[in-house]
């Protein structure tokens, strides 16, 4: 008895939701009509048409007890009613339309008459669920392109809609076998559900920005709950279509190989936000593991698709990269669970010693299968100071390691290996001053440059991939090298020769041993420029940038223009600070606050660092050297205690990248270093390697 009412409340549904979608049809079908485009604009048009599609999604999500079903209804009842007015108040031309709009009025109000009466658990038909989809496909492309343009999130939900609506379309026209999807039907529909349900396409007309940054808040996790849905989908591809004929079936992979990298990537850097931030700290075991692991997919996913990835075997790698993550989503939520419910985690902590087995086999192909080998050509760096600049790429390295910024995790034992192997290089070519050493010194410093370029390149994952798989290990190699080849001259050198010792000290912009006579070639009109913007310009702070690439000078000249006589007389409080990619905002502030507080003390935890330097700061005239900033917003974190008053204090900033300069920019405009001539090169690697008379 109680099946016979559910199944005749099913039918009762299909034949409401048949004649509501006839009359959205038909009101469609009116949009058409030249006359009545005359008599609404496009925006009205484009609004009218999502709120038709979003009635049609909503009728069918009413058997999952949505909240406030009626009112909603209602109310969209009435909005389509006021768009529709314009040509309701036409009485010799509204087309039939108030007799069509009536039904759908009435058809709304048995919808939500059959909403408070049905009890049942329906599972929607196939064509249901493709209108569905293909509606919350619509609604999702509103929200990216209309309403939140440039919002990654909300491009990503776009593209998860279509990818489903897609494969579901693939079934439903017979392109798939029933069999080989069944599992996942459900999942559509609960995607589908989620989507309306979370209130992220529920409101199409609300530009309150609190009500923004709370549904992109929601939207976070909204992606964490349906993505999933998107990897099952790329499981089945790869398993079960890959060898597909079909135009139709080779068209959708290929929009999944599109699509997918960048869906994957917001769904992993989602995973360490909400989770591996807020949930699991650090220190938890086996917490490091799921960290490197993320990393590794990430720095894949942003190198994909590019030319050095062989573009036969991209769904292969696709597909690879997804499972990982399923594997990693797995491990995450069940690292939670066990820390929620206080229980062992010792079996979770044994599986993700299996991602870091994964990692390296993973690696592997990619160098054999997956990727190009690089040209071999070897980047031939402009010469800077030497000397400078490998004791400020200690300093980057040690700061490197020092930092818990997940973008380290990939790489931290290979950096440890090379900072060991410069520091010994370093501790060599700097202190012995010797004519016969000028191949080697050359070299060691050509690698120091590519060292620095490569484990930047990975941390910011600009071309990261290559330079993980390929430049990465040459590098490393070509390090060890050179230190073997430093260890077998450093044991034939006489004892009795005399050696110049240069010690590292604690701190070095101040530090004369690195300071006294420091040399510069080829920028002697940067500098008097430098120091005349610095001495002599506006009252209010401003902003001088030094930019351009890897090498070119940037720290050296910042370094002589703050070390110079007449800056250091002019200003009240001077700060040097050293910025990488995995920086610590606090412990920088910090070592910013202690340099003009004349203090080596630790601030503790709970005091608010970026107040205390701000009140320091106030009422004088200071200097702030931050070299080595690599985005806009780090500048935007850092600057923000840096009082602005008319005193005539500057900020310094080296940058390779110009739009950061632009954006710190304020009165003067930044300054781009040109590359050292070739005579200008070797002039300053003789004065500063082999001393200024040779």
């Amino acid at each position: 008895m109680e099946k016979r009412k559910d199944n005749e409340e099913a039918n009762n549904s299909l034949v409401l939701f048949s004649a509501l979608l006839k009359d959205i049809a038909d009101i469609l079908d009116f949009l058409e009509n030249e006359e009545i485009q005359k008599a609404l604009d496009k925006d009205q048009v484009e609004k009218l048409k999502l709120e038709l599609a979003f009635i049609c999604t909503y009728v069918q999500l009413s058997y999952s007890d949505l909240e406030q079903f009626e009112d909603i209804m209602t109310r969209k009842g009435h909005e389509v009613e006021n768009l529709l007015q314009p040509i309701l108040d036409d009485d010799g031309n509204n087309f039939g339309c108030e007799y069509v709009l009536t039904s759908l009025v009435g058809n709304m109000d048995d919808c939500i008459s059959l909403h408070h009466r049905s009890k049942s658990d329906d599972t929607v038909m196939d064509e249901q669920l493709d209108f569905l989809l293909l509606n919350l496909y619509h609604l999702s492309k509103h929200r990216a392109e209309k309403m939140f343009p440039g919002v990654t999130q909300y491009e990503v939900l776009h593209n998860i809609c279509g990818n489903v609506r897609d494969f579901h379309g693939l079934i439903v026209n017979g392109y798939i076998e029933h069999e080989i999807v069944e599992y996942v039907l459900p999942q559509f529909q609960l995607m589908a559900e989620r989507t309306d349900d979370d209130s992220q396409l529920s409101e199409l007309d609300d530009d309150d920005q609190n009500d923004r940054d709370s549904r992109l808040f929601k939207l976070a996790h909204l992606l964490l709950k349906i993505v999933p849905t998107e990897l099952e989908v790329m499981h089945i591809c790869y398993t079960n279509l890959r060898a597909s004929t079909s135009a139709e079936v080779g068209r959708f992979i290929k929009k999944l190989l599109e699509t997918s990298p960048d869906i994957i990537r917001e769904y992993l850097i989602h995973i360490l936000q909400e989770h591996m931030v807020t949930v699991i700290t650090p220190s938890t075991s086996g917490a490091r593991n799921i960290h490197v692991m993320m990393e590794f997919l990430l720095t894949i996913l942003s190198d994909m698709p590019k030319d050095f990835i062989h573009h036969d075997k991209l769904f292969d790698l696709l597909a690879r990269v997804g499972a990982l993550t399923r594997e990693v989503s797995t491990l995450v939520r069940d690292l939670e669970e066990k820390l929620r419910n206080k229980e062992g985690t010792d079996e979770t902590n044994r599986a993700t010693l299996d991602l870091l087995e994964n990692i390296e086999l993973l690696k592997k192909d990619l160098k054999h299968v997956y990727l190009t080998v690089p040209d071999s050509s070897q980047c031939c760096f402009p010469m800077s100071d030497g000397p400078l600049f490998m004791h400020l790429l200690h300093i980057h390295l040690n700061d490197l390691l020092d930092s818990n910024a997940y973008s380290i995790a990939l790489i931290r034992e290979e950096i440890e290996l090379v900072k060991q192997d410069l520091k010994f290089i370093r501790s060599f070519l700097v202190n012995v001053e010797q004519e016969m050493y000028k191949d080697l010194w050359a070299r060691g410093l050509d690698v120091a440059y590519e060292l620095k370029d490569v484990i930047d390149s990975i941390i910011v994952r600009d071309n990261g991939l290559v330079h993980l798989i390929f430049s990465l290990p040459i590098t490393i190699k070509k390090m060890k090298l050179i230190k073997e080849e430093v260890s077998d001259l450093h044991e034939k050198i006489p004892k009795n020769m005399s050696l110049i010792v240069v010690n590292t000290p604690k701190k070095p912009v101040e530090s004369k041993s690195l300071t006294t006579g420091k040399i510069i070639v080829g920028f002697e009109e940067e500098i008097n420029w430098l120091l005349r913007k610095l001495t002599s310009g506006p009252a209010d702070l401003d902003v001088i940038s030094i930019t351009g690439m890897l090498g070119l000078g940037k720290t050296t000249l910042a370094y002589k223009v703050y070390n110079d006589k007449s800056v250091s007389s002019h200003f009240d409080l001077r700060a040097w600070c050293t910025v990488d990619q995995g920086y610590d905002e606090k412990k920088l502030l910090d070592k910013i606050f202690n340099q003009v507080s004349d203090s080596d003390s630790k601030l503790s935890e709970n005091i608010d660092v970026a107040d205390k330097l701000r009140k320091q700061l106030y009422g004088k005239r200071y200097l702030i050297v931050l070299d080595d900033v690599w985005d806009t917003t780090t500048w935007d974190e850092l600057t923000r205690p840096f009082p602005e008053v008319e005193k005539g204090s500057g900020i310094i900033l080296t940058t390779q990248k110009k739009e950061v300069a632009l954006h710190g920019k304020l009165y003067t405009a930044p300054l781009n270093l040109r590359l050292l001539r070739s005579e200008e090169s070797w002039e300053l690697l003789e004065k500063r390697a082999f001393g200024k008379e040779s």
